[in-house]
């Protein structure tokens, strides 16, 4: 199973550092197409997980590749197009090229080549490749929601803290905290930044034990205030001023796919991992300041039921995650008694050789009332 965590010294040697691009630069690169992503999946009426595992994909592609040889805004698109199909939300790739030429300039559109759908799709593959088709993502959400449940307190000061919390894991995706730490430790920590920002004090919490000397310890063991804060002021980081000087809008790009494909860019060598998060010896970090910030409002959605009667939530509005939507399936017919059902063994029957009738539709059956269609699979371009 690949390791997709790194030290913080791997994240200053990157393939795009390599490639001469500065360490400000590039972290600029990756908040804006994490940005772009969220942007695209919102307006595309996608969910957080959707979104959330693009942007995953995005930042584990640019461990292995440049931003000055594949640019941010297809290499976006391609994440998000492949995370809707992971995620069982998917979108027509024309549709993405759609809603992203609406959001994008000429100048940053460009990059798309004269073929954006074929650009896209074949980098798909390299895609697949880079993340060695390790597809599965977990994300900061679900766990939020757990340990959430846990917390007592006053009603309304929780679910204000929880709501932050909420709001600095979306904004979370603009870092590179996801390659640092699992989404378990991620959530702790800005549930503890939350909390010192609303000036929300945990003291009591369902569980509790006496060797538990923080909340967060029934959740995961060995995790220092160093790292907690850690993560917190690369997510405060966030909110600091921007420089006014106009940065340059994108490094020079490659010409079009048909005089460079995307398949003749890709020279996947991997920087080196850590082979587990190292939560023994982390960086000294001051303690976090309490600073005033205002957060966007960008509530938890709806389909977030408000029944907790079995979780043993203390203000009941963030149970945990129902998997899927939808009436519950219907029962099958009754037979029909008119036809009697076989009964006994079924003689064996001569071997005959006939041509399927669908031995030349590409292994799919045609759409239709009865049969699934290529489609099912994977939605038409």
């Amino acid at each position: 199973m690949p390791n997709w965590y790194y030290e913080k010294k791997d994240l200053r040697n990157t393939p795009s550092i390599r490639d001469g691009i500065d360490f400000e630069t590039e972290r600029r690169y990756r908040k804006e197409g994490a940005r772009f992503i969220m942007q695209t999946g919102t307006s595309m009426g996608l969910g957080h997980n959707t979104v959330a595992t693009g942007v995953v994909y995005f930042h584990r592609f640019y461990m292995f590749h440049s931003f000055k040889t594949f640019p941010r805004y297809v290499t976006a698109c391609c994440c998000l197009f492949l995370a809707g199909k992971v995620e069982e939300t998917p979108k027509k790739c024309k549709d993405i090229i759609k809603t992203a030429r609406s959001m994008l300039t000429d100048q940053k559109f460009a990059s798309f080549g004269d073929d954006p759908k074929e650009e896209v799709m074949t980098l798909e593959r390299i895609l697949l490749q880079t993340i060695k088709f390790d597809l599965q993502v977990e994300h900061p959400y679900s766990f939020l929601v757990k340990y959430a449940k846990c917390l007592r307190g006053d009603s309304a000061k929780l679910q204000k803290m929880v709501q932050m919390a909420w709001n600095f894991v979306n904004d979370s995706l603009s870092t590179t905290v996801s390659l640092q730490w699992e989404p378990e430790i991620i959530a702790v920590a800005l549930i503890y930044l939350a909390s010192k920002l609303s000036k929300f004090t945990v003291a009591d919490w369902t569980g509790k034990q006496p060797e538990h000397l923080k909340w967060w310890d029934m959740f995961v063991q060995d995790v220092t205030m160093e790292i907690l804060e850690d993560i917190c002021h690369q997510v405060l980081d966030l909110y600091q001023q921007p420089n006014p000087e106009s940065p340059p809008d994108s490094p020079p790009q490659l010409p079009p796919s048909k005089s460079s494909p995307p398949m003749k860019r890709a020279n996947i060598s991997p920087v080196s991992g850590k082979s587990s998060p190292n939560i023994s010896n982390p960086p000294p970090k001051t303690s976090v300041p309490p600073p005033t910030v205002e957060i966007e409002a960008n509530p938890i959605p709806k389909h977030i039921t408000t029944d907790n009667s079995s979780h043993g939530g203390s203000y009941g509005t963030f149970p945990i995650y129902p998997l899927h939507q939808g009436p519950p399936p219907t029962q099958p017919p009754p037979y029909n008694s008119t036809v009697p059902p076989p009964s006994g063994p079924i003689p064996p029957q001569p071997w005959q050789h006939y041509q399927h009738p669908h031995s030349n539709s590409g292994y799919y059956p045609p759409s239709g009332p009865t049969g699934g269609g290529r489609n099912n699979y994977y939605p038409p371009q």
